[in-house]
């Protein structure tokens, strides 16, 4: 995968970078492109670090979807009621992710378990 990399998206990310400087030189350094530019540039080794391993991901898409269940339901858990129902809560959602880590359906576990 780093081979493939080097090869093929690493003339790319060098292009991308002379582009990016070559247009903070023709906007004004006070709009919001040239911000984004610049934190472009300032971020850049982070950016191109997959470029030198191949163990790591071009995107955090698989945590952004991990994470999702916790945004979208984050104002429904405040309504649990009570504390003791938030418990509860956290127990199940513990119990279910633990089963989808463990390739286990959990619609199925829990309808065997009960």
């Amino acid at each position: 995968r780093r081979r493939v990399r080097q090869e093929h998206a690493k003339p790319l990310a060098i292009a991308l970078h002379a582009w990016l400087r070559e247009q903070l030189t023709t906007i004004s350094r006070k709009s919001n492109t040239a911000d984004a530019i610049a934190y472009a540039m300032s971020q850049w080794q982070a950016l191109v670090r997959y470029l030198d391993d191949g163990r790591i991901e071009i995107d955090n898409n698989t945590a952004e979807r991990a994470l999702r269940g916790v945004a979208l339901g984050r104002k429904n858990y405040l309504f649990l009621g009570s504390d003791a129902g938030g418990e509860r809560a956290a127990t199940m959602y513990s119990l279910l992710g633990t089963a989808k880590l463990n390739d286990i359906n959990p619609q199925a576990y829990l309808r065997h378990v009960l």
